[in-house]
């Protein structure tokens, strides 16, 4: 193990790390997306959007890690769907919990 894998936080924090990457990840927990679905779906919780340039380095990266794949029918018009790997999906219980301590802590009312 190299000195920056040392630490398995480090080594998961950088795999993760990235403005889109859980999101993205939990986008795909109900199965494979398009491209533009998986856009369309950021589109909503940024007001401006993600750009291509953007999103296509996060799937890469996503890709890369091993926790999606990127699978490209070889069409025309191009057809290419993204779907969670079985260690992508190890990661959707951990997402879970962390939607529910955002529920829990982050959506209360200021009063609260």
């Amino acid at each position: 193990m190299d000195e920056h894998c040392a630490c398995p936080v480090n080594a998961f924090q950088r795999m993760i790390s990235g403005k889109y990457k859980l999101r993205l990840i939990w986008d795909l927990r109900d199965g494979a997306l398009r491209y533009g679905e998986l856009q369309r779906s950021l589109g909503q919780i940024t007001p401006s959007g993600i750009t291509a340039r953007v999103l296509s380095r996060e799937l890469k990266a996503l890709a890369e890690s091993r926790l999606i794949v990127r699978r490209d029918f070889g069409t025309v018009p191009p057809r290419v769907e993204y779907e969670l790997t079985s260690l992508g999906r190890s990661l959707l219980p951990l997402i879970e919990h962390m939607q529910e301590w955002g529920i829990a802590h982050l959506m209360q009312s200021p009063a609260a």
